[in-house]
């Protein structure tokens, strides 16, 4: 792909290595739960060497997500503190999803959407740790109300992340020129300029 000098950079590649670590372990992590989840999915399973690798693997898998997820964290966490404007953009994302963004308030380096979906994936990766620590009964031996109750949570944190990362991926696609950021770590003059005004400005000083 020939891309202009111009372009910005948005992601540098030890960010992007960051992002798609996460990535990579929560398809990993969301394959293997739901085959723990429900019989229709057992099947797959055998991706992963039959269900006894399966299992041993998941909670493995899921300690390399979660400290993934907290690098991600600590450098972006402070990118994605929820201001007027970001309320403002809230307010009329309606038209965003109309596909009317020319009228958007200006956003920063990430949108009041995007700040959303980052605080309540951190939520549900915090739920998703504490719960999987509780019932990873290998290494822990909780009582059993404790486990019972961290199965729960860990399952329905798991079908509400799969949900949030459907939503993320979908308007990564939905929003050209955008998944371009993590392959390459750019973004055209034009993209950031419609997309992300206050960060255009910020970076172009125009």
């Amino acid at each position: 792909m020939i891309r202009d000098p111009k372009d910005l950079k948005r992601y540098n590649a030890s960010e992007r290595a960051n992002h798609w670590v996460v990535g990579i372990s929560f398809i990993l992590l969301a394959l293997s739960g739901l085959a723990f989840f429900h019989p229709a999915f057992f099947p797959l399973t055998q991706l992963f060497g039959g269900p006894v690798w399966a299992r041993i693997l998941h909670p493995y898998i899921g300690v390399l997500m979660a400290l993934a997820f907290l690098v991600i964290f600590l450098r972006f966490s402070h990118l994605n503190r929820i201001t007027a404007a970001d309320k403002a953009w809230l307010a009329k994302a309606k038209n965003m999803v109309d596909g009317n963004d020319h009228d958007m308030p200006e956003q920063g380096k990430y949108n009041g959407g995007q700040k959303v979906m980052f605080w309540a994936l951190a939520m549900c990766m915090l739920l998703m740790a504490l719960s999987g620590v509780a019932i990873w009964r290998a290494w822990f031996g909780f009582d059993i109300t404790l486990v019972r109750l961290g199965a729960v949570v860990h399952a329905a944190a798991g079908a509400v992340m799969i949900a949030l990362i459907m939503v993320h991926v979908y308007a990564a696609i939905w929003v050209k020129g955008t998944i371009r950021a993590m392959w390459y770590g750019t973004v055209t003059r034009a993209w950031a300029r419609q997309h992300h005004r206050g960060w255009y400005r910020q970076m172009t000083g125009k």
